[in-house]
């Protein structure tokens, strides 16, 4: 959401029906490792999630896809599949859009996490692309800087706020 990481012709505010916006996957590469994971975002099932639709220019939807299949499909974590979303735009259209959600059966699958739980796993994550505070606290402003709220997450990065400075990042506490 801010960071799609692919050219694209217009972003719309969208409704997915069916799914949830969660930290529901262990990240073992990009926010953790396999000893000390972190958390990052799935759609996992039920509910409803707020979020944006992409739209992409026909002749960059084939690469658009091999790339996002590079990035999300690293451990096969997700599946992709096509979705129906709502577009919060004048006419209310529905649109059908590519969807990663979560295979509630993989091992990386961390759903129903306390949230003591998931604030303990993203202080402690630290993979190749970055702590995992500052994942969730990005996705947080990007999520308010849509005008959007949700709730859950707001209350992690509130917890996330009051622990205080970051601490030193695990590649670091481990040369200690």
């Amino acid at each position: 959401m801010w960071k799609p990481g692919f050219e694209f012709l217009e972003q719309v505010p969208a409704r997915l029906i069916g799914e949830h916006r969660a930290l529901c996957v262990y990240s073992f590469d990009h926010r953790g490792t396999p000893e000390k994971p972190g958390l990052v975002l799935g759609l996992d099932r039920g509910g409803a999630c707020r979020g944006i639709a992409f739209r992409v220019a026909a002749r960059l939807r084939h690469d658009t896809i091999a790339y996002l299949r590079a990035r999300e499909q690293t451990t096969n974590v997700y599946r992709e599949v096509m979705r129906s979303v709502w577009l919060e735009n004048a006419a209310r259209d529905r649109v059908s859009a590519l969807a990663y959600v979560v295979d509630r059966g993989h091992v990386q699958y961390a759903g129903r996490l306390s949230l003591a739980e998931q604030q303990r796993l993203v202080l402690q994550g630290y993979g190749r692309s970055g702590n995992n505070r500052d994942y969730v606290l990005s996705t947080v402003a990007a999520i308010e800087k849509q005008g959007l709220r949700d709730a859950q997450l707001h209350q992690l990065a509130a917890m996330l706020h009051d622990a205080g400075p970051l601490h030193r990042d695990a590649r670091a506490a481990d040369d200690v």
